[in-house]
């Protein structure tokens, strides 16, 4: 299989119809919060400024974004993410994830995909449907779970009920991905819910909270193979974790490379860690405090990189 670029030049991203709390993620999501009774709309309304905040900064940037619109009707409260239902691939692949949610699962829809085929100029050749493990209740949430080193084809994933390694092992096998997988824990013990919470990879460097993996053994492997390459690694502390640092994306644009993150995750990372990113790129750094608040993910969740060759 040919080699595949680490970034992308395009994004999907889904503007929210009915975001909200969803009780049916936040037992393995220790990340989201349900806000003060009442406030629905006006966390809606927020969540949509924030998106559209997003959205504007990274086309300002030269990305291609792709915006495909939720329904209103079922409910998706965190159709904002839709990268763990979907990824897309330089050969043409379309990916279709297990998630576990319920409410979730409303989420894969084949008009987006098609959307982004049409919107993007661009060709998909074959899709690879994972959803299948949910009858086995097997979830894997797309790249939340994994996170991919596409050149080197190697797939990061810590295990957690959003992320299981049978699963990831089919993902492999069907895409010839070498699997990376560790135990990582919140500061409270328990699993960190999506891998792409812990780390970031990038075409010269790499983001890790290397404190959140217990195991020595598997902190140094992931440590030293982070590095491969001569790719520099950022270390990041448990409580920069917890604001999202560590949930950043590397895109290209037509001016060159660009690093999406969120304006809480920049803010708390210091000036050694802000130049050495700087150093790899264009920072986007958009406000997005309901989405990561009530939602419990950050801007590397919103945005599914789309790799499909064109058409």
């Amino acid at each position: 299989m040919s080699a595949e670029p680490q970034t992308a030049g395009a994004v999907l991203m889904v503007r929210p119809a009915s975001f909200g709390f969803n009780a049916q993620t936040a037992g393995s999501n220790a990340f989201q919060n349900p806000g003060s009774a009442g406030d629905a709309g006006a966390a809606e309304a927020a969540a949509l400024r924030e998106f559209d905040g997003l959205a504007g900064a990274l086309q300002d940037a030269g990305v291609q974004v792709i915006i495909g619109a939720d329904t209103a009707a079922p409910p998706t409260p965190d159709a904002v993410f839709p990268n763990n239902w979907v990824s897309f691939h330089a050969d043409g692949t379309v990916v279709l994830y297990p998630m576990l949610a319920p409410n979730r699962r409303l989420e894969r829809r084949e008009d987006l995909i098609r959307h982004v085929a049409h919107e993007g100029g661009m060709r998909i050749t074959r899709t690879v449907d994972l959803t299948h493990h949910e009858a086995d209740d097997k979830f894997l949430e797309g790249t939340g779970s994994l996170v991919l080193d596409r050149p080197a084809r190697m797939a990061y994933a810590c295990s957690s009920p959003r992320t299981q390694l049978d699963v990831v092992a089919d993902f492999a096998q069907q895409l010839d991905y070498r699997v990376i997988s560790f135990e990582a824990l919140g500061p409270d013990g328990t699993p960190v819910y999506h891998t792409n919470v812990v780390m970031s990879v990038g075409k010269a460097f790499a983001v890790l909270c290397a404190e959140s993996i217990p195991s020595p053994e598997s902190r140094a492997s992931v440590t030293a193979l982070l590095r491969e390459g001569g790719r520099e690694l950022l270390q990041i502390s448990m409580a920069q974790m917890q604001c999202f640092a560590g949930n950043l994306l590397e895109l290209n644009s037509r001016n060159g490379p660009v690093i999406a993150v969120s304006a809480l995750a920049w803010e708390h990372l210091d000036a050694r860690q802000r130049r050495a990113l700087e150093g790899h790129g264009r920072i986007v750094a958009a406000k997005i405090p309901t989405i990561e608040r009530i939602g419990g993910g950050s801007v590397r969740c919103m945005l599914a990189e789309v790799h499909l060759p064109p058409a």
